[in-house]
């Protein structure tokens, strides 16, 4: 009996050890998004959002993601890396996740671009939407 024990809290530790680290690592992450329905009031998932870095070449794309079933993608920026000051874009691929929900949109996608001074700080960019209008800011 003790040894079953042991074997099932054993399973356990070991089966929250990669979300312990996969929380680990949104929490250093320098850089999250949050895309929020202002139609329905909830977090809207299934939405890309790629992020691009401003370079000596123009726009290059550093990574992209799905929001979440909470609308969140808690880590968007390339694991292990420091954010270098400089701009950044986070594009909202909008029109593809309406397309996905048979509803029309009139922004096929939208670009936020914003810079970044402090490498140390964190960045998170909310995004309210509708189909037909949209906001962002500055969040925490």
């Amino acid at each position: 009996m003790k040894m079953v024990k042991a074997l099932v809290l054993t399973s356990l530790v070991s089966a929250s050890l990669p979300v312990l680290a996969a929380g680990d690592e949104a929490m250093k992450n320098p850089l999250s998004v949050h895309v929020l329905n202002l139609q329905t009031g909830v977090p809207t998932s299934g939405v890309t959002v790629e992020l691009e870095q401003q370079q000596k070449q123009g726009w290059v794309k550093l990574a992209s993601g799905v929001t979440d079933k909470n609308g969140r993608i808690p880590a968007l920026y390339p694991a292990g890396k420091t954010m270098a000051a400089g701009d950044y874009k986070v594009v909202f691929k909008t029109g593809d996740y309406y397309k996905q929900q048979k509803q029309p949109t009139f922004f096929p996608e939208i670009p936020v671009i914003f810079h970044v001074e402090n490498s140390d700080s964190h960045y998170h960019i909310p995004l309210l939407l509708s189909q037909y209008g949209y906001s962002t800011y500055r969040g925490n």
